[in-house]
């Protein structure tokens, strides 16, 4: 009984337990549109890498709204390999938008905060 309490209380061994070892980094976390002709293409990439010592995995990412649809890489990116978040904005919403993605997955500084902004003008 003793020793399982020893052992239960060993700060070493829980710490190592359940710390992630991979780190996500993007080359830019934000992406300016400028100003766009209404129904025009509002698709942008985000180029991340894997920085860390274990495979990263996207598990979700999410749009403040539909509006903004992303698409992620559905397979684990290696260490040190490079992978694209491609981001739609639906550009037949006049008017200027900042728009917040969420990206989810195994890495310690996850989540990471991308953004979009813009101004769709208005069709003549």
């Amino acid at each position: 009984m003793i020793l399982i309490g020893l052992f239960a209380c060993s700060g070493n061994t829980e710490n190592k337990i359940g710390r992630k070892k991979t780190r996500i980094e993007f080359e830019n976390n934000t992406y300016d549109f400028g100003d766009l002709e209404f129904g025009s293409n509002g698709t942008c990439e985000f180029v991340f890498t894997n920085k860390g010592k274990e495979p990263l995995i996207l598990s979700n990412v999410r749009s403040t709204c539909g509006c903004t649809v992303p698409e992620w890489p559905d397979k684990p990116v290696k260490e040190g390999e490079s992978e694209i978040i491609r981001v739609s904005y639906d550009t037949y919403r006049v008017g200027a938008f900042t728009k917040v993605i969420t990206v989810y997955s195994n890495a310690v500084n996850s989540p990471v905060r991308l953004f979009i902004k813009g101004r769709v003008k208005p069709k003549d």
